[in-house]
């Protein structure tokens, strides 16, 4: 089965969950994945990896070194990214349990999230979480990206989401649409955690997830 079939069948088993109903394109790809050091040894972390264009992506820029933990809710998915990908830690578990998940592995600090996420992991009280999760894990100078549909940029959910993120770091970069991809979708470069690995989740933290809602 082609990657497109395979996520085009996921997204029509649970369309919440995958989002989508096409992988994203080569070009919105490089975008999410351009934080991933070419150098040195870093921690990346992967979240809503799919079918794994992005997953390819990180791997080809780490070529061997560092570690990459994909966390993927879906358990076909997930069998589909071990076959794809064995120098990849691939994990079936949701976003939500992220400090668990590296926990479990030994990892504490993560030099970049790439997130493929629907904004629909982020909202109820589990999901607003989450970026203070992923801030709370990354290294002082650690970088979150994150992707967004261009079509929901401007509708609450994306806002409130946006306006958590920009609490919790201390630049926030909105790249150019990719109109070339379907739908045309855009990447947010969060980068300098306000509260990086090392700070548990603070009242600060905790109050910066329940304001934004």
């Amino acid at each position: 089965m082609s990657e497109t079939a395979l996520f085009a069948r996921e997204f029509l088993r649970s369309p919440l969950r995958t989002a989508s109903l096409v992988p994203s394109s080569a070009r919105l790809v490089e975008r999410l994945v351009a934080a991933v050091p070419e150098r040195g040894e870093p921690v990346v972390v992967e979240l809503g990896p799919g079918t794994g264009p992005a997953t390819e992506a990180i791997q080809r820029r780490l070529a061997g070194r560092g570690r990459h933990i994909a966390v993927e809710l879906n358990e076909r998915l997930a069998t589909h990214l071990v076959q794809r990908f064995p120098r990849a830690e691939i994990v079936t578990a949701s976003a939500w349990d992220l400090p668990g998940v590296l926990a479990d592995r030994g990892v504490h600090t993560a030099d970049v999230v790439v997130s493929s996420l629907p904004w629909s992991a982020f909202t109820g009280p589990h999901g607003r979480t989450l970026v203070p999760k992923i801030a709370s894990l990354l290294s002082e100078s650690g970088v979150y990206t994150q992707f967004t549909y261009a079509f929901a940029r401007w509708t609450p959910p994306s806002r409130h989401r946006l306006a958590q993120v920009r609490q919790l770091f201390e630049e926030v970069v909105a790249g150019r649409t990719v109109y070339r991809n379907l739908p045309p979708a855009l990447v947010y470069s969060a980068r300098r955690p306000r509260f990086p690995a090392g700070h548990s989740l603070s009242p600060a933290v905790r109050a910066a997830s329940r304001t934004v809602s």
